[in-house]
């Protein structure tokens, strides 16, 4: 039987630690359910409005539009208004009509189904937009926490980000979003590439949300996506995201 190379047993029982304190305890906390858990898991959640009578008003940013760095006030602005605002209002419409298609004995139900596609496409973009809002405002440094926890799941920090970038400037001139999610099923970080607000893989928790739809970069670097990149990455709010990961805890 061969033996471990001291520096191989190091890392690895460093990466184990990391693991058993973070990702593998989220994991065990979402995945294992005991039947106590999963009765106060039940009882911590709360519905607030009846599904088609929600109606939803745009978030706030959380951040100053003319302090970003790299990001102008009028390209943010007008993302969250325009882009993200006209979601919002659609989702509103699309929910009062699906109330009232409900009622409609004779309605067919392909036609039904084209308000819920609509009511997929709009919910989609909604939460994505308002995560990805949310993760912006920073200053774009991910301190030892965040990359120590990201190296558990990639191997280094520097492998995550080249995999998360690379994946954006794949989308360059396209639509869909980047997203670093938990998996749940899985028990581990991993990226993941979108063409649309409609399909996010199954069971995973988004922790850092990136728009590369041409709206959320066009007016401020035209069809040179690769800047916009280096933008997202100089704003990112690693406080959110952790605290996106600590919330996995609970």
């Amino acid at each position: 039987m061969a033996h471990d190379n001291p520096a191989t047993t190091k890392a690895e029982v460093d990466r184990r630690t990391l693991l058993t304190g973070a990702a593998a305890g989220i994991a065990a906390g979402l995945l294992v359910g005991e039947p106590a858990h999963a009765q106060q898991n039940a009882q911590r959640v709360t519905v607030r409005a009846e599904a088609f009578a929600q109606n939803h008003q745009p978030k706030p940013l959380p951040f100053d539009s003319a302090k970003l760095n790299g990001l102008s006030q009028r390209l943010i602005d007008s993302h969250w208004s325009n882009n993200y605002g006209g979601s919002v209002r659609a989702l509103n419409e699309t929910k009062k009509r699906l109330a009232d298609a409900l009622a409609d004995r004779e309605l067919p139900a392909y036609i039904y189904n084209g308000l819920k596609r609509e009511h997929l496409m709009r919910t989609g973009s909604v939460v994505l937009h308002e995560l990805y809002f949310d993760n912006l405002g920073g200053n774009g440094r991910a301190d030892s926490a965040a990359q120590s926890w990201l190296a558990s799941s990639f191997g280094a920090f520097d492998r995550w980000e080249t995999e998360f970038r690379r994946i954006a400037n794949g989308l360059g001139g396209g639509s869909g979003w980047v997203i670093l999610g938990y998996n749940r099923q899985f028990g581990t970080a991993e990226n993941y590439w979108m063409a649309d607000h409609m399909h996010s893989p199954a069971t995973t928790t988004p922790l850092l949300v990136m728009d590369m739809y041409e709206h959320s970069y066009q007016m401020d670097f035209g069809a040179a996506a690769a800047m916009y990149v280096d933008a997202f990455f100089n704003n990112i709010k690693w406080e959110t995201v952790l605290a996106r990961i600590e919330s996995l805890r609970a």
